[in-house]
């Protein structure tokens, strides 16, 4: 009898031990893909459509970020002695209108950040580092007024504040936040952010071989995802809304001992059940650091292909309406285009 009762026992220890080691390796197959950036490569370079916008109609610097937002293409010139936030028709790509003067006055910026995107009111939010504020723009405004003033939507807490984030509605941003580590160094820390109250509640996952975070992120409400892309490790992260662990997405260089002396990725988006992020993998102290890729994965982290760009992308933004990446280039042309269709399959 004892005999028997010890091979059950011994038989049912081995049959949880059997589920816990098949479970533990069904987790890490989800939430574990490895990836080489050179393979599934496609050379697209002859599919980039160049953004031509006409001297005579504005002048932009060499220091650009895109937004796109409703039926506009916003371009922020970083460089602007005048108006910092240009506006444009996102089909024709017809210069409209501009705004945000730079200075130091009332309604002026004086340090211009991020833009924030509210889509269903119609209003842009403009992050002004030098007076540590948010300046709201009304859209139809600023078309109809030329002498528009913006009204203050949120103050910047002056220790940790909003450097990137994806707007949702005034309580709920997921954010990237620079917080500071002694007296000239910071780190980035993946967020939600209420623009209401400041409040700050950091996502329940970071990894935890990462340490420095250079980040850049995106958010699809519908798909119940965010994702960030790391510009000084070459690896891609996938959460849910709630800050939870879908995927982490290795590149060949994850580990690597040249892995910190090059830059990975520029910008992330999610678009069609896709993730597209921008790459290099270039020394991040030359024009290497540039990012010349786009590499497609599938929602469970499956790497599709490598999109070969063959241009330096300095920003790009996804243009939803017309299913194109629209992008700010370091290269012999300044704006361009590329249209997805049949590309992410």
């Amino acid at each position: 009898m004892r005999t028997n009762f010890f091979k059950k026992t011994f038989a049912f220890t081995l049959y949880l031990a059997l589920i816990f080691i098949f479970s533990r390796c069904v987790q890490n197959e989800i939430t574990e893909k490895h990836y080489n950036v050179n393979n599934h490569m496609v050379n697209v370079h002859d599919q980039i459509k160049e953004i031509y916008i006409p001297e005579e109609d504005v002048l932009i610097g060499s220091v650009t970020r895109l937004y796109s937002s409703d039926k506009y293409l916003i371009i922020v010139d970083h460089k602007s002695d005048m108006e910092q936030v240009l506006l444009f028709d996102k089909q024709t790509y017809k210069y409209l209108t501009s705004t945000a003067f730079r200075g130091q006055g009332p309604g002026e910026i004086a340090n211009i950040g991020h833009i924030g995107i509210d889509e269903k009111n119609r209003k842009i939010f403009v992050s002004d580092h030098g007076k540590q504020k948010i300046f709201g723009y009304d859209l139809d405004s600023i078309f109809q007024n030329p002498n528009y003033m913006p009204f203050v939507k949120a103050n910047m807490n002056k220790v940790q504040f909003p450097d990137n984030y994806q707007y949702i509605n005034d309580t709920l941003c997921y954010a990237r936040i620079i917080v500071p580590e002694g007296v000239s160094k910071f780190n980035e820390l993946a967020a939600k952010w209420n623009m209401q109250t400041g409040e700050i509640k950091p996502m329940n996952y970071s990894h935890p071989k990462v340490g420095k975070r250079r980040i850049t992120l995106d958010v699809s409400i519908e798909d119940n995802l965010y994702a960030e892309a790391f510009h000084n490790r070459d690896l891609i992260t996938v959460l849910d809304l709630d800050g939870n662990l879908k995927l982490n997405i290795y590149g060949n260089n994850w580990g690597s001992r040249e892995e910190n002396e090059l830059q990975h990725y520029g910008n992330v988006v999610l678009c069609k059940n896709r993730i597209i992020a921008s790459y290099s993998g270039g020394d991040r102290l030359t024009d290497e650091y540039f990012p010349t890729k786009l590499v497609v994965f599938d929602w469970k982290g499956n790497h599709l292909k490598t999109l070969g760009i063959n241009y330096r992308i300095s920003d790009m933004c996804y243009d939803k309406d017309h299913n194109r990446i629209i992008m700010s280039l370091d290269d012999e042309i300044q704006f361009a285009y590329l249209d997805l269709n049949g590309l992410l399959d």
